[in-house]
């Protein structure tokens, strides 16, 4: 079984850049999916990227297509979501999440069982 630990959340500028890491043990992340999900105040959970595996292909939501990044390091077992041109909007909790996926490019789909604990972003001056 698979643990996810999320670091990299905290305060900053409108404009400014954060980068989330998704730490994971007690499991390879080779034949995982990691999704980055969101959940603002008061609003439902939203799925923002996934990652397949350790070669798979990378899906981002519109909210944050061409600003996040997705990417990998297999060695570490380590995903990470660099964050770009953060706005209000933007503030919420991320957590990461992963399902067992052996196909090329994930989705944001209700099959992700393990979570991280989240992480807060703030975006504010």
């Amino acid at each position: 079984q698979v643990q996810l630990v999320e670091s990299g959340g905290g305060l900053v500028q409108p404009g400014g850049s954060l980068r989330l890491s998704c730490n994971a043990s007690g499991s390879s992340l080779d034949h995982y999916a990691i999704g980055w999900f969101r959940q603002a105040p008061g609003k439902e959970r939203e799925g923002i990227a996934c990652i397949s595996g350790a070669d798979g292909g990378i899906y981002y939501a519109d909210s944050v297509k061409n600003r996040f990044t997705a990417s990998r390091d297999n060695a570490k077992d380590t995903r990470y979501l660099q964050m770009n041109s953060l706005n209000a909007e933007d503030h919420a909790i991320y957590y990461c999440a992963a399902e067992i996926f052996t196909g090329y490019v994930c989705s944001l789909g209700k099959g992700y069982d393990y979570w991280g604990q989240g992480t807060e972003v703030t975006v504010s001056s």
